[in-house]
Parts: C-alpha cells; sequence; structure tokens
C-alpha cells in the first residue's frame, strides 16, 4: 500500500492545541520537554508537518495537490517509509505554537533563520538562500519609461525608505528586518504587522490597497510573473538562509536524519527540477490564472456545479466525489479504459445497462450512473458496515473493484480472526491476498482471483486527495484571497494620524 497523507485544517489544528497530547507523541505539555524524534515518528509511522498554503509551498491545481514544500516533505517521508500528515497553518504564531506543543514534530513552511527564533526552535540545514526585497508598485506608465526613468521613480535606496510604511506578516523575520534597517539608516519606517502571509500583501500592493511590504526574493519572483505592475528589484537583506524547524532538545535524530536527507537531496537532479518547477517556471502565472486554482477560485474542475448536486442526492461532501472523478478520470468525459470503462466516473456499460442510463450520452448522464452505483453499493453496506468512516472505504473499493471482491475480503478476514468491519490492517489485507491461490480458492471465497493493490491503493489516494481538498478548497480560503480591506485600511489611517 502506498504511502498514505492525512491532511487537518488549520481549525482542527488550533482546536488540538488545547487538548491533552495522544499517546502517539508520547509527550504532554505539562512542564514536561516534548519529544516527538525519529524513533517514536517510525514506531508511530507517521510524520506530523506544519506546512502554509499559498501558490508555492502547498495548493491545489486542477484537482492535484502541489507544492514546493509539499512535495519535499512527500519526498522525505517516502525516504523514512513512514506516512506524512500536513496540518495546515498561516498564522507563524499558531505554526510555533503547534510544534511547542508537541501537536507536530516540524515546521515545513520556509523559515528564515534567524538569531531570535534559534532561541526557540532548533533549524535544519538550508534548503534554499533567498533575501529579502521590498515589493512596490510600479508607476501607471512603466511600460513607456527608459530603465533610469523608472529607477528614478521608484525607491532603490534604502535611506528613501525613511517615513514609508510598510505592511509585513505578524511574527514574520521580515518585521524584525525591517525594524533592524531603520536603526541602520538612522531614521524611523513605520510597520503595520497584519495576520496575512506574504502572498496576499503582495496582491494588496499590486492592487494598490497599500503602498509597500517586503518579501523573500523567491516568492517575489514568482508573483511578479502574474503581477507585473510590481517592483521587486530593492533588496532590503543579505541572502539568507531558509530552513525547516523542530522542537529544541539536547539531541534530535530528527534533525540529523532531516540535515542528513536535505543536503544529500539537494544534490539530487530531482531537487533541481522541483525548484525550477515552483520559483523559475515562467509559465506559472498560467496557473494562477486558471480557474481551477485552489487559492483564487476554490474550484476543483469545471464540473464542480454538476458534482455538488450529484454529491447532494447521496450525502457526500461534494469534495469527496470530486475526488472520486479525478481518480477515475482526471476530469476527462470521454476518456475510456481498456477495459471499457467510460466518461467522467468510469461507469462500465453493463453498470449503465442495470440502471437504464446511456453512460455516453452526456457527462451529465456519466454521473447519473456513477451515483446510482454509489447509492446501491451504500445500501449494499449500509447494514454490514455500522461506522459511516469504515463504510465508506468500503463503497470505495467496491467502486473500483466490483463489490463481490470486496465481500469475498470480508468473508477471509472473518474466517481468520480478524474485523470484518474495519478497512485497513483488516479486509485490506485479505483483499491483497486474494492473489494468492492459498486464499482465491478458499471454501468462502466466491468470486476467485484478484489483484487488490489496484483497489487498495485507490481507496488511499482518494481519500487522501480528499483531505487535501478539505484542506485547501473551502469558503474560508477563498475569502481569505478576497478578504475586505476595510481593516487594513483603518490600521493605516491610525498610523498616519500619529
Amino acid at each position: 500500500m502506498g504511502k498514505k497523507i492525512v491532511l487537518f485544517t488549520a481549525l482542527l489544528a488550533v482546536l488540538l492545541i488545547s487538548c491533552t497530547n495522544s499517546k502517539n507523541h508520547q509527550g504532554t505539555n505539562n512542564g514536561n520537554s516534548v519529544s516527538n524524534d525519529l524513533e517514536l515518528i517510525r514506531e508511530r509511522g507517521k510524520l506530523v508537518a506544519i506546512a502554509d498554503f499559498n501558490s508555492t509551498n502547498y495548493f491545489v491545481y486542477k484537482g492535484e495537490p502541489m507544492g514546493f514544500h509539499f512535495e519535499l516533505l512527500n519526498e522525505f517521508t517516502e525516504y523514512l517509509g513512514v506516512d506524512l500528515e500536513i496540518v495546515t497553518e498561516n498564522h507563524l504564531d499558531r505554526a510555533f505554537d503547534l510544534l511547542k506543543s508537541g501537536k507536530a514534530d516540524i515546521i515545513a513552511i520556509g523559515l528564515t533563520v534567524n538569531s531570535s527564533r534559534k532561541k526557540d526552535i532548533q533549524f535544519t540545514v538550508p534548503i534554499i538562500q533567498t533575501r529579502q526585497v521590498l515589493v512596490q508598485r510600479k508607476p501607471r506608465n512603466w511600460r513607456s519609461l527608459t530603465a533610469d526613468a523608472l529607477d528614478r521613480q521608484l525607491i532603490r535606496n534604502q535611506l528613501d525608505l525613511a517615513h514609508k510604511t510598510i505592511f509585513v506578516q505578524e511574527q514574520s523575520a521580515h518585521s524584525e528586518r525591517i525594524r533592524s534597517l531603520s536603526d541602520e539608516i538612522g531614521d524611523t519606517i513605520s510597520i503595520i504587522e497584519v495576520p496575512y502571509e506574504s502572498e496576499e500583501l503582495i496582491r494588496f500592493v499590486a492592487n494598490g490597497e497599500i503602498e509597500y511590504t517586503v518579501c523573500d526574493e523567491n516568492i517575489a519572483i514568482v508573483n511578479s510573473t502574474y503581477y507585473p505592475d510590481i517592483d521587486i528589484s530593492t533588496p532590503v537583506s543579505f541572502p539568507q538562509n531558509i530552513a525547516w524547524g523542530l522542537r529544541k532538545q539536547e539531541s534530535s535524530r530528527l534533525l540529523d536524519e532531516l540535515n542528513q536527507w536535505i543536503s544529500s537531496f539537494k544534490e539530487t537532479k530531482r531537487y533541481l527540477s522541483l525548484y525550477s518547477k515552483y520559483f523559475k517556471n515562467s509559465r506559472s502565472n498560467l496557473r494562477v490564472k486558471s480557474d481551477y486554482y485552489s487559492l483564487s477560485t476554490g474550484k476543483i474542475s469545471m464540473w464542480d456545479e454538476m458534482i455538488k448536486k450529484a454529491s447532494s442526492d447521496i450525502g457526500w461532501d461534494w469534495r469527496l466525489l470530486a475526488s472520486l472523478m479525478y481518480q477515475e478520470s482526471r476530469f476527462d468525459p470521454d476518456v475510456e479504459s481498456w477495459a471499457g470503462a467510460y466518461g467522467l466516473m468510469q461507469v462500465m456499460p453493463l453498470t449503465g445497462e442495470r440502471f437504464g442510463i446511456d453512460i455516453k450520452a452526456s457527462p451529465s448522464n456519466n454521473v447519473r450512473a456513477g451515483i446510482m452505483n454509489i447509492k446501491w453499493l451504500t445500501a449494499m453496506f449500509e447494514s454490514k458496515i455500522p461506522d459511516e468512516g469504515e463504510r465508506m472505504k468500503f463503497i470505495l473499493a467496491s467502486y473500483n473493484a466490483g463489490p463481490g471482491h470486496v465481500l469475498d475480503a470480508m468473508k477471509l478476514a472473518e474466517k481468520n480472526g480478524m474485523d470484518p468491519t474495519k478497512w485497513e490492517g483488516n479486509v485490506a489485507v485479505w483483499l491483497l491476498k486474494k492473489s494468492n491461490p492459498v486464499y482465491y480458492n478458499d471454501e468462502v471465497v466466491k468470486n476467485g482471483y484478484f489483484r487488490g493493490t489496484e483497489s487498495v491503493n485507490y481507496v488511499s489516494e482518494v481519500l487522501d486527495r480528499y483531505d487535501h481538498y478539505r484542506n485547501l478548497i473551502t469558503g474560508e480560503n477563498v475569502n481569505r484571497l478576497t478578504m475586505n480591506m476595510g481593516q487594513v485600511g483603518r490600521d493605516r489611517d491610525i498610523l498616519t494620524a500619529d
């Protein structure tokens, strides 16, 4: 079975802070040290990492979870042989609280390494290096100006930041750097710290809602591809290391393992490919402008409205049905498998005939046939699997493999002393064993040989992607990116009034 990625929303993460640590984490937050070191991570079989959602670190594009730090985390957990659990959190103070409380093993946000943070956390070796730059808006006629003329209308000398107002993310290294710069130039630079991360503040600059912000240059470069009216050419710091953060411990095998892996991985073509993919790809603006980019529209596919309507008919979260559809067809309405399954829901012709639906007549017909099949499977397992969450796994497996093989695996599980109503570690194990003649020839098996790997992976992948969708496709995220600038304006007015 492939690596499983489980994701929790930021809300859940925050709620967890108030709870006692689980036994899996083997620690407390009652004044005692919290240890989630390598041995414990391997014992529980997962690494818990804090990530932030933005256009480079973690997002969904055309149904596929992506992101630089997300893919690095996948590579590292594959190396460790453990699952990955991601807690999303864009507020740095809450991210640090989660880490310190033992609710996460690492912060994989891409933190600027500085001396003040070293007092509280341990840093890995650098993942990348970058510098901080000023983000400012070009004049309207910038395309008609020479380079020298443009420079004269923009801030190029850090001394010219005196008496300017700069908006930065609260608790960020950017606010610390501007304070230091204010001391260095011997004059006042007004700083407003707001609970919005760098990309949002860049958008505010581009839209003319604030004049200046500061961010890491690699992030600024990416954003400049889809905000051509911003200027990012004025540095405000020397090059700085960007790394992941861990809790402070006298001895940390996790830190040692991470450092060894990062150092080795950075020498590989895979690392160079990932870095280029997210920070040097000139086509990144196409992604951000897409209707199916999670951070700007909250959409997954062009079929979202159809999916929402269909999912209400079966009582599913529409994002779960979207994940199933992506798994089946990658949202291609005309795709046909070697076995004859067709369309968005990859419905077999016999299934369509059973429900009296022409599965090739239209995408809506195809989806309707898939929904009828899900209803039929739900009715089949409703009395057999009392737990709704577990039942969903059996329905998904049956959608992929057909119910006969799943029912066989349930019988094998029961015969061999395992729980026939539980999926992981129980029925899934016996579905995998159905490729062995010792088991597919068992008297309780009615449907013969079956290679269960695909179906077991199918369940895991659909639910993993669903967790990504729940994490990133929410009304909250969309509202975050279309937020009312009233509070920022009030902050600015208060400051200027002083």
